[in-house]
């Protein structure tokens, strides 16, 4: 039998583990990136480690997110990571160089290469052929410090596209119209291989958009070809050399196979609060719009952002609309600029924002109180912009364009002929932005800058054989990283003191929440289906740590979530008989016995304090997942035993 492109990848970079579907397998890792929302915990788990240098080909430290610098404590941030990465073996990308993934597309991907990132969307480096995955922080730290990345084999899933894009519909999209099919929980524990003769009239920023929302979709990664499309990117990069042909053989066989016609699509948007809950642009055409956001990490490539200058050209946004342009890369900026798009931009009325996450992650730019917002953005979680009671809809750059124009949601097909943008041969090289590393020689002696806002990292116990743990919190299905760890200006600068942060844990859901846990003691959380989707910040885990929390049980759980939980030492599991979850209350409390046996068993039983009812729980967990929770996390676990 024949294998796919991921199953060629991972086969090459297989260190140990059986690739039958659900099997664990640990892998070779080549690259690693991290942002600083979540770098600073990364590096300080790798200082944990104790390991001199990374041993990784390749490891970038990009700052990108927490770029506002209201306080000391995100400057301080910046200035630690920007030591440690010299120390350590790290290239250093400086804040105003670009969004990791756009930077990290343009100048460090290679077709064939396996890499890993403290970032969910880190899969946007699929669209030119890696094996790109997010992890959690503490996962990266192991890996730079040369061991190996664990994940389950995941089942393989194939999207044939056939026909092109008819004028004014996009690369985002074919990502909503793939949301609408399989919804944000149908990808979990798949690749997604994209194929068939409509990804030749793709280019690699379209293909890298698509790549980027399948962690919509809560799969492992999502993967193209390398073809002569990415052969074409590359050279224009400079980068001839990293290309290497790619591609599924003939035979090879998938769990489940989607087809898409792209001359079927229609320009469309994703609804509040769910990159999943699609309709047609034309279908919103009455929805009034007080804010449309250009950016973010899946689109802000130069093709994004050229079609977007053409498109506002000679005309003025609707008095109405406030307008942020966010250029993904210094090296898109730089081009905008000197082909005269950014000026037609400013020209047009666009608030021109600095080049980084910014508005996606909540760093400034929120909409009014309960105000509309169009973003080109990947997520439009309730409370993610910045502002609790916002409607944010998610589209194409076209589409927020002609938004921008009329101030009502607008189906960019009224505006008449669509602009041509032709792309450069050459794009400009200049990695001055990026800062190499000290040689190991002269790093013995270098010393990491720590501010007063970085706390040592939070330390795990190991986990009892027996425990009784009050129930502190009850949510509902699809509860996201952002509802148990906000984003947000006021909440990111302390990413890298998790005393703090843990006070804003679980603020969407329940305000009450850090001070019931506190006073508990230890507790649980219950949660619905698809628990802990979207980012991969393990602050979504390392704040529950902090405030007692041991045990999280849920109806299901999105991938990195897991692990992250895991890697903290807090035992997930889920439940066994689903309608359980109406018999458990807050406020229950659970008595957990002869926990370890049961870990080895995939099953443990709780009894609810008071009425002695049974609730049993699954927790299939491997060998090493288990002994990482009886260490108490990740961390103790490598020390105790190696990377």
């Amino acid at each position: 039998m024949g294998r796919t492109i991921a199953q060629k990848i991972i086969a090459s970079h297989l260190l140990s583990g059986d690739m039958t579907p659900g099997s664990e397998i640990a892998l070779r890792i080549d690259q690693t990136l991290t942002q600083d929302a979540t770098g600073t915990m990364a590096y300080l788990a790798l200082e944990n480690i104790g390991i001199p240098r990374v041993k990784t080909e390749l490891s970038l430290a990009y700052i990108d997110h927490n770029t506002l610098q209201c306080g000391f404590e995100n400057a301080d941030d910046h200035r630690y990571i920007q030591s440690v990465a010299r120390k350590y073996g790290v290239r250093f990308s400086r804040p105003g160089n670009g969004i990791c993934h756009q930077v990290h597309l343009e100048r460090f991907g290679k077709p064939g290469k396996t890499l890993i990132g403290s970032d969910s969307h880190t899969p946007t480096a699929g669209g030119l052929g890696m094996l790109a995955m997010g992890a959690g922080g503490m996962d990266v730290a192991v890996a730079m410090g040369g061991g190996a990345y664990y994940i389950s084999m995941p089942k393989m899933y194939k999207v044939n596209l056939t026909g092109k894009l008819s004028p004014w519909v996009t690369a985002k999209d074919v990502s909503l119209e793939i949301l609408r099919i399989l919804s944000v929980k149908g990808g979990v524990g798949a690749i997604i291989e994209w194929g068939g003769e409509g990804i030749k009239t793709l280019s690699v920023p379209e293909r890298a958009t698509i790549t980027n929302m399948g962690a919509e979709l809560g799969a492992t990664t999502s993967i193209f070809p390398s073809d002569e499309i990415t052969h074409a990117f590359l050279k224009a990069q400079g980068r001839e050399k990293d290309f290497i042909p790619l591609a599924s053989d003939p035979d090879a066989e998938y769990d489940k196979v989607i087809d898409i016609n792209l001359s079927q699509l229609q320009p469309l948007v994703a609804c509040p609060h769910s990159p999943d809950n699609v309709a047609t642009a034309k279908e919103k055409e009455q929805v009034a719009v007080s804010q449309v956001c250009i950016g973010s990490c899946t689109n802000s490539s130069l093709r994004d952002m050229l079609r977007v200058a053409a498109i506002l050209k000679g005309k003025r946004i609707a008095d109405t609309v406030s307008l942020s342009i966010s250029p993904g890369s210094r090296q898109v900026l730089s081009m905008l600029a000197s082909c005269g798009a950014l000026t037609d931009l400013i020209a047009a009325g666009a608030r021109i924002l600095e080049c980084a996450c910014g508005p996606c992650i909540g760093m400034g730019f929120s909409p009014a109180s309960a105000g509309v917002s169009v973003r080109t953005f990947n997520r439009c979680f309730e409370g993610r912009s910045g502002t609790r009671d916002a409607q944010v809809y998610l589209a194409s750059p076209e589409v927020a364009a002609a938004t921008a124009l009329t101030g009502f949601i607008t189906d960019p097909r009224s505006l008449g002929i669509y602009p041509e943008v032709t792309l450069p041969d050459e794009f400009v090289i200049d990695d001055s932005g990026v800062l190499m590393p000290a040689t190991a020689d002269e790093a013995v002696s270098l010393s990491v800058e720590r501010g007063p806002n970085i706390k040592p990292f939070p330390k795990g116990e190991a986990l009892p054989d027996a425990i009784r743990l009050p129930v502190s919190l009850k949510v509902g299905d699809n509860i996201t990283t952002d509802h148990v760890m906000p984003a947000g200006a006021k909440v990111l600068p302390y990413r890298s003191n998790i005393p703090k942060m843990a006070e804003f844990c679980f603020g969407v859901c329940d305000e009450a929440f850090p001070a019931r846990a506190m006073k508990m003691g230890r507790s649980c959380v219950l949660g619905g289906v698809n628990y802990g989707q979207g980012s991969s910040r393990e602050h979504a885990a390392l704040a529950p740590l902090h405030l007692g929390v041991r045990l999280v049980i849920a109806k299901s759980f999105a991938r990195i979530h897991a692990a992250n939980l895991i890697n903290a030492g807090i035992l997930p599991v889920t439940l066994e008989n689903p309608e359980d979850y109406d018999a458990l209350t807050q406020g229950d409390v659970l008595c957990l016995n002869h926990i370890h046996a049961g870990l080895e068993k995939g099953r443990i039983e709780a009894t609810i304090e008071g009425t002695g009812k049974t609730v049993p729980f699954s927790c299939a967990l491997t060998q090493r997942q288990i002994g990482i929770l009886k260490a108490g996390g990740l961390l103790n676990y490598t020390r105790e035993a190696g990377v």
